[in-house]
């Protein structure tokens, strides 16, 4: 049996209809998805859950400690929740392209 996980990132544009994916390699099995808000993560999660039984979910750093903490208690506390969050230097070389493609600044 694999383990199974759901990476989850924001972009304004996101469909999760359409922007998703999969990568299974008989041991791991990946999903991949991108929404456009907190109430669209927790759909994906929990249906993930429904129908897949995740293990996992690991989110963008776009998604807030309480956004967190709203995943966890979705998933009745059974599923590990996860941040990606990067150093202080990494952030600073990302934060510009993110303002300027999602926000337009």
């Amino acid at each position: 049996m694999a383990f199974k996980t759901v990476f989850i990132a924001h972009a304004p544009d996101a469909d999760p209809e359409k922007h998703h994916s999969l990568i299974e390699t008989g041991k791991y099995k990946l999903f991949t998805y991108v929404v456009k808000n907190q109430n669209e993560a927790i759909k994906v999660c929990k249906d993930l859950y429904k129908k897949e039984k995740i293990e996992s979910v690991l989110l963008c750093p776009g998604f807030t400690h309480k956004d967190v903490a709203e995943i966890f208690e979705a998933l009745e506390n059974k599923v590990a929740v996860c941040v990606s969050r990067g150093d202080g230097p990494s952030s600073k070389i990302t934060a510009p392209i993110l303002q300027r493609e999602f926000f337009g600044k």
